[in-house]
């Protein structure tokens, strides 16, 4: 289950990340509650994940896959730009959360 639960704290951590982009300095209401709803969720299923993980696997797993996938969706829905460089950078941090994720053995 903690790796179920690290899961969905992963697509709170996407969706606070790209909320706060719309809140706009937290002006607008509505984004803003979102934002804040998705800090929460994302904070309650990674404390649920750290009942088993070590938490610097946790947390790392945790911020690493909410990078990649607000870049992924940045990239996608504002169309921000993508360079080599930054693939090489996202791809080293992906071959991260896979080897903490085969070390962690759990």
């Amino acid at each position: 289950m903690h790796w179920l639960y690290l899961a969905i704290a992963t697509v709170f951590e996407v969706a606070f990340a790209l909320g706060t982009n719309a809140t706009k300095g937290f002006t607008r209401l509505v984004p803003s509650i979102v934002t804040l709803v998705a800090a929460a969720g994302g904070i309650y299923f990674l404390s649920l994940a750290l009942r088993t993980l070590d938490v610097g696997v946790g947390y790392t797993i945790w911020t690493g896959i909410g990078s990649v996938g607000t870049v992924v969706l940045g990239v996608l829905l504002f169309k921000e730009r993508l360079t080599g460089a930054r693939v090489l950078c996202f791809g080293a941090i992906v071959l991260g959360v896979i080897g903490l994720r085969v070390a962690a053995g759990v």
